[in-house]
């Protein structure tokens, strides 16, 4: 009996090890039961805890400075931001990195899911207003329990935050005897019915930037500068498609924002690379509380409320965004220089 009570705790063990990295959400080197695709289970990010921020009073922020920045893509130290790449195929399959995810493939997948609350950039009733999305007023939920498979209305709202409606057809519909359908239009004249524009999903090789709300602060009690990330929000181009078929660009476009104590739950047990060491893949909740990324000031908190493009420009806008950078950056050092 005793032997048998053994036996039951050792394949229970071993049942636990292979089926631990399954209970989360991010790709782990378990491609089937049994097999362990590498020397070991890569369990430390999957599993770990959240590990939370210092306390901070009121009373011990002697300085702080709000500042708005974005994450330029393009750049090689942002790359573990962007890659790897996913793609959604023409049946709609999603396909994702096997060994990782891109920064967007986690938010996209939490989103859809209903974990992560998104936040649209604008008001819903004034599509045309100003886009204070980064205040974070306008949360976009679905029902209690449901997410963007079971919920038609979440679904539909999402649709305008996660892709957009490709080129319309020059093919009209055709009736059951072959020929092109038509109906009566506004001006009282026929024109032909065209199949309804389908929708094209974003997907991480159309994110160029993310864009950063956050704060810097010196907290007298640890006696050290620091800053907390507040929201983050991923942009793309903002195309327009032409009636010649080309496609302009006319600027970018924050697609949503998010709330980043909340993001951190989630990029906690997610990999991203590093390219000096295998062994040492960090989370992205790491990579962002270390820093490892370059980001360009585009807006401060000021008596004005204005982005730098508003009065400086070019390589001008530049020199802006550097020497806001050295402001912060000369605060701890000024405390301590008497």
């Amino acid at each position: 009996m005793k032997s048998l009570f053994v036996s039951l705790i050792a394949i229970g063990s071993i049942t636990a090890l292979y089926a631990q990295p399954e209970l989360n959400g991010g790709p782990v080197n378990v491609p089937a039961d049994g097999i362990v695709d590498g020397v070991y289970i890569k369990e430390n990010i999957p599993t770990k805890k959240l590990i939370p921020y210092e306390y901070v009073r009121e009373a011990d922020v002697i300085w702080s400075q709000r500042a708005w920045e974005y994450i330029d893509l393009r750049e090689k130290i942002n790359h573990p931001l962007y890659y790897p790449l996913d793609e959604i195929t023409t049946t709609g399959a999603w396909i994702r990195n096997a060994e990782r995810w891109s920064l967007w493939t986690v938010i996209r997948n939490h989103v859809l899911n209903g974990d992560l609350r998104l936040f649209s950039p604008f008001s819903l009733n004034n599509l045309f207003g100003e886009r204070d999305g980064d205040q974070l007023k306008y949360p976009i939920d679905p029902q209690p329990g449901m997410n963007f498979y079971t919920d038609s209305a979440y679904r539909e709202q999402l649709v305008y935050y996660f892709g957009q409606l490709g080129p319309q057809s020059d093919i009209p519909l055709t009736d059951e005897f072959g020929e092109p359908m038509v109906k009566m239009g506004k001006d009282g004249f026929e024109e032909f019915v065209y199949p309804p524009r389908d929708t094209v999903w974003f997907t991480s090789k159309d994110i160029i930037q993310y864009r950063i709300k956050e704060d810097w602060f010196f907290d007298k009690e640890r006696s050290q500068l620091d800053v907390r990330i507040i929201a983050i929000a991923p942009v793309v181009l903002d195309k327009e498609a032409s009636a010649d078929g080309t496609t302009s660009v006319r600027g970018t476009k924050e697609l949503f924002w998010l709330y980043f104590p909340h993001c951190r739950f989630i990029f906690n047990n997610y990999f991203t690379y590093n390219d000096k060491n295998d062994a040492q893949w960090m989370s992205y909740d790491d990579l962002f509380w270390k820093r490892r990324f370059n980001a360009t000031v585009y807006k401060k908190s000021s008596v004005y409320d204005r982005k730098i493009e508003t009065y400086r420009t070019g390589i001008d806008a530049l020199y802006e965004s550097q020497k806001i950078k050295e402001e912060i950056r000369t605060i701890e050092h000024d405390v301590w220089s008497f």
